[in-house]
């Protein structure tokens, strides 16, 4: 895939889709990176929100460490890496300094606020002490960490200029027992947050993994905006970056494949309803809500609309369009009355 920088229709997400998907493949000379991350003058923050996670952080710090020995002596992608601990109880935290990380408690960062609410207030918080220009968020329960992880999303911010955040893609495989389903992870992204977003915000359908924990921004853009607490906070932040710098400035990366740990579907629900929320508010913030329920507008808009699937798939990113048409029948008592 060529790597362009041509102006894109800032509400079309077919349009954005195509000019600003990449494949990490794209950016997998890791020297070449590095290169171009020092002569922009650049420094790397990497933060790990973490939960009981002992049994995968420490490979994934050992990842991150093999990207950076890939890069000419003195020039590493990723200058720091941060482990911010939900105070977890199976040595999370002895097990990520071991490796090298920095590690902070999320309940000791910014303590006047009290004890962090979850994902999302851990996050924000760990922008207390990340020094690098860019900072990169990634899943510590992440079960086959690969180097692309690391390298695939700093590409696209590093290599294009206008791109200022970067969102990782993959396909997510769902293990249960002895059964594997290929596609049947990202449930709660499926169900809630791409039909939210095709309907209310129709700029970000064209995203895979919208509520994927891994992506990258410069500092001052994270610093800029508000985030969410617990599982709203990638939602939020995907809205309130689309409105601070617009769709051209975004972009997402096909990493492949991605095996995290999966929720019962009590929690799913649970999740479900903060992406709800986090949409909700926004709307309610711009205006929207109010401006769907205008008895001024024709019936017809709402009649037709556009569903776009953004899918990853063995030979790479994929968008679906779909046509579909909502008709509302009217009470079957006054189809009778006029019989």
């Amino acid at each position: 895939m060529n790597i362009d920088e041509r102006t894109i229709n800032p509400r079309d997400a077919v349009d954005w889709f195509r000019h600003r998907s990449y494949d990490f493949g794209d950016f997998s000379g890791v020297n070449a990176l590095a290169g171009r991350k020092r002569d922009l003058g650049l420094t790397v923050s990497l933060v790990l929100p973490c939960r009981n996670v002992a049994d995968t952080v420490g490979g994934i710090v050992d990842q991150i460490h093999a990207v950076n020995e890939q890069a000419p002596l003195g020039s590493p992608l990723i200058d720091q890496i941060l482990a911010v601990d939900a105070d977890s109880e199976d040595g999370t935290a002895k097990v990520a300094a071991s490796k090298g990380a920095e590690v902070y408690s999320e309940n000791e960062l910014i303590p006047n606020l009290g004890g962090a609410h979850g994902k999302g207030d851990a996050m924000w918080r760990s922008l207390s002490v990340t020094s690098g220009d860019l900072v990169m968020y990634v899943d510590a329960d992440t079960r086959d960490f690969k180097p692309q992880f690391v390298y695939g999303i700093l590409g696209p911010i590093l290599s294009v200029p206008q791109v200022r955040y970067v969102k990782a893609a993959y396909r997510r495989p769902f293990k249960s027992s002895e059964t594997v389903e290929v596609d049947g992870g990202g449930r709660v992204t499926e169900l809630s947050a791409k039909p939210l977003f095709n309907l209310f915000y129709p700029e970000l359908s064209g995203f895979v993994q919208p509520l994927a924990g891994e992506f990258v921004a410069d500092a001052e853009l994270f610093r800029s905006i508000p985030f969410m607490t617990g599982y709203a906070v990638e939602t939020s932040i995907m809205i309130d970056v689309l409105k601070k710098v617009g769709l051209g400035a975004m972009a997402q990366v096909d990493l492949g494949t991605r095996q995290n740990r999966h929720q019962p579907l009590r929690d799913l629900s649970r999740m479900s309803y903060a992406v709800l929320r986090a949409v909700a508010r926004r709307l309610r913030q711009d205006g929207r809500l109010d401006q769907a329920r205008d008895p001024n507008l024709p019936d017809s808009l709402f009649q037709f609309s556009d569903y776009h699937h953004a899918v990853a798939t063995p030979e790479g990113l994929r968008i679906q369009e779909y046509v579909e048409e909502l008709v509302e029948r009217p009470p079957m008592a006054e189809i009778l009355r006029v019989r």
